[in-house]
């Protein structure tokens, strides 16, 4: 086995807090150096700025996109004060997965150069460097550590490392070029036989917990999960190319029978007829790599989406009379285990994984895991099962949303990791999911077993915070108190009276339930929050018009509730809504021209609420609104106590959040009404709610 040259996923445990200072240091440069290095294979900056296809940004925005999220990510912790470019921390903020609020008008975007973005890339390893040096740090590094925020970045770099490959691998030829750094294995021969090898019945027990992290995860891998694993059997090798052949000159991709409803509308939208990477060469094959097309390796592992791979369980099981099909997660973990393989480390187990041996896969019979082959590396493996969440699942209050908008039951996971897959992606714990007609660097083993694959998924919302604000937004009135977001935009559109009404803002939207309502005065209406696990319940209330949760009732009893936007009479609007996912003090600069902008229980939840309401003006049209609502609940965690707007003495004496709100707004608007108090309730348990009072002030733009 290689000696590893690029540094592994830190432990996070220890005595040694300065060894271990440099250690971070070491990994951080290592895997920012590593990621630069992956674009110098582009071959001029055109590269840059043309898609390699179309439903992602071009590179530059990768490019990018990792170095903002360190600043932002260190801004949200309090780790830093100051942003260093805010236009590049809004612009390569969002978009990477295919999710209806990712913004990909390419309209919208207008790319700074590669020099500009290289730059900011010095400044932040500069900041970042600083960082590791001077914060104080104590071990362990768990959860709610300061220094968890710091991995964070450095593992999400890593991540973006191996998709921002899959992007390269996918440009056009005539956009990259060879380079020593990443040069691909050139071992290649006749492909084995595959056969089934018996894996015994057994138990897993997956999830990590959040008091004992010994190195770094993400929200996904913590809770716990139990279940047993009926034996099954798993074919000895990774699908190769010649495996998979048989399957395509069968005629496999014409035959509708084999594929899923969802994979047919895939392939016949891509008129697929072949995997991706594969190149028709007169009768022959050729292999699209990530710099270069070579003749078919043939012992090499197919790479496919799910779709494809499912088609060819469905083609075996046809050919064999066996019931084919992928591995369930918990499969999967059952014969990582039979061979072998450690759960939190794979460096005890020789495989083509963290960039040890080359810059794409191998043959499918060169690393040998018991009496298995390629349980991890070489290339990622499809599996059966969507992505859920382990119970007692929690997200990380600074990345809300790393996992749950994958909750969806479109995204299946991924296991063992491939040849570029680095840091916590190379570990058998992690859990990372895909859409299923996507492409990494992905292909499949198959198991056959009577126990169809168990498949957990829910179709009603069980995060109970967003079933809290799923049932305030959009359930039952409590106390006769109505509807806090209903009663905001009826108190704005009221206030316009004829003033022009073409387009709203809901800044912190939530749920989005004010955001229906504003549309049935204004033409349109824009929805924005921070978090994309609440406007992912407004998108699918759009898009699909209803809304399934669970509401605790007490303890572990609840209560099934399902909303409709019919019931609410905003079904006719809907389709004037769009909702993004993005930062009220930092927004993208095409989010302007407003003639009304609702700030509902915002302000007291920002990290600096004076950069917001001093900026404000700058969104709408003149003689526009802004209706700000507030409870004032300043709380430390949120914002810092010395960007409190208002709620402390002053020379001695009261100085509210309106006066704030008045010293603030007063060179750009005017009061028009308020301030009056408007009542809310959330509901905890069926005998428990909070109410609470915001306070509402509608202030109007004017000139100059």
């Amino acid at each position: 086995m290689a000696t590893p040259s690029f540094p592994r996923t830190p432990q996070l445990t220890g005595h040694d807090a300065e060894g271990k200072r440099a250690e971070i240091l070491d990994y951080f440069h290592a895997t920012f150096d590593r990621y630069e290095q992956l674009f110098e294979v582009l071959s001029g900056d055109e590269a840059y700025f043309v898609k390699p296809i179309a439903l992602r940004h071009p590179l530059i925005f990768y490019f990018g996109h990792t170095a903002t999220f360190f600043i932002n990510k260190l801004v949200l912790a309090g780790l830093i004060d100051q942003r260093i470019n805010p236009g590049f921390e809004s612009m390569f903020a969002i978009g990477v997965d295919e999710m209806s609020w990712d913004d990909l008008s390419e309209a919208r975007y207008d790319w700074p150069s590669v020099e500009q973005v290289g730059a900011y890339r010095r400044e932040v390893r500069a900041t970042v460097d600083r960082l590791i040096r001077t914060l104080p740090l104590s071990l362990p590094i768990g959860w709610e550590h300061p220094w968890w925020v710091i991995v964070m970045g450095i593992e999400h770099e890593r991540i973006h490392l191996e998709t921002s490959s899959v992007l390269i691998r996918q440009h056009q030829l005539k956009y990259v070029k060879p380079h020593p750094a990443w040069e691909p294995c050139r071992r290649s021969g006749p492909a084995p036989a595959n056969e089934l090898v018996a894996i015994p019945t057994g138990a897993v027990h997956l999830g990590r917990e959040r008091s004992a992290t010994a190195v770094y995860g993400w929200d996904n891998e913590f809770g716990s999960h139990q279940a047993a694993v009926a034996a099954f059997q798993a074919s000895r090798y990774l699908v190769s190319n010649r495996e998979f052949l048989a399957f395509v000159e069968s005629g496999g991709y014409a035959d509708e029978a084999l594929w899923s409803e969802e994979g047919a509308a895939w392939k016949n939208f891509a008129q697929a007829e072949h995997p991706t990477f594969w190149i028709a060469d007169g009768a022959g094959w050729r292999l699209r790599l990530m710099l270069e097309e070579v003749a078919m390796p043939w012992d090499w592992p197919v790479e496919t989406n799910f779709h494809e791979a499912k088609a060819f369980c469905n083609w075996r099981t046809r050919l064999t009379g066996l019931p084919v099909r992928l591995p369930s997660e918990d499969e999967w973990q059952a014969l990582r285990a039979f061979a072998g393989v450690g759960e939190l480390s794979a460096d005890e187990t020789a495989a083509n994984l963290q960039l040890d041996h080359w810059a794409s896969s191998c043959p499918v019979g060169e690393f040998a895991h018991g009496p298995l082959f390629d349980v991890i590396g070489n290339v990622w493996q499809w599996t059966e099962t969507p992505i859920y969440p382990f119970a007692s699942f929690e997200v990380h209050p600074l990345y809300d949303d790393f996992t749950t908008p994958t909750y969806d039951d479109r995204h299946n996971l991924l296991k063992g990791g491939a040849w570029v897959s680095c840091g916590n992606e190379a570990l058998p714990a992690s859990r990372y999911a895909f859409r299923r007609h996507f492409f990494q660097h992905a292909g499949f083993r198959y198991v056959v077993g009577e126990a169809p694959a168990a498949v957990q998924t829910s179709h009603y919302e069980t995060d109970r915070l967003l079933s809290e604000y799923a049932e305030f937004h959009y359930g039952d009135s409590y106390f006769e108190v109505p509807n806090f977001p209903r009663a905001l935009a009826q108190l704005a559109i009221t206030a316009m009276g004829d003033k022009p009404a073409a387009t709203a803002l809901d800044l912190g939207c939530a749920t989005g339930r004010a955001s229906f309502e504003l549309a049935r005065h204004f033409e349109r209406v824009t929805g924005i929050d921070f978090s994309a696990r609440f406007i992912g319940l407004g998108t699918q209330l759009a898009e699909q018009g209803s809304l399934r949760y669970t509401l605790v009732e007490e303890g572990e009893l609840v209560a099934y509730k399902e909303r409709t936007l019919a019931e609410l009479e905003l079904a006719e609007v809907a389709d004037k809504v769009e909702f993004y996912q993005g930062d009220a003090c930092n927004l993208k600069p095409h989010f302007t021209g407003y003639d009304l902008i609702l700030a509902a229980n915002l302000i007291d939840r920002l990290y600096s609420p004076a950069k917001f309401l001093g900026e404000v003006h700058e969104r709408l049209n003149s003689g526009g609104l802004l209706l700000i609502a507030s409870p004032y609940t300043w709380l430390a965690e949120h914002t810092k106590r010395e960007e409190w707007i208002g709620g402390f003495k002053q020379a001695g004496e009261n100085f509210t959040t309106l006066d704030g709100l008045k010293a603030i707004l007063g060179r750009h608007f005017r009061l028009v009404r308020g301030p009056l108090s408007v009542p809310f309730v959330i509901r905890e348990t069926k005998r428990k709610f909070q109410h609470t009072l915001s306070e509402v002030s509608i202030w109007e733009r004017v000139a100059g």
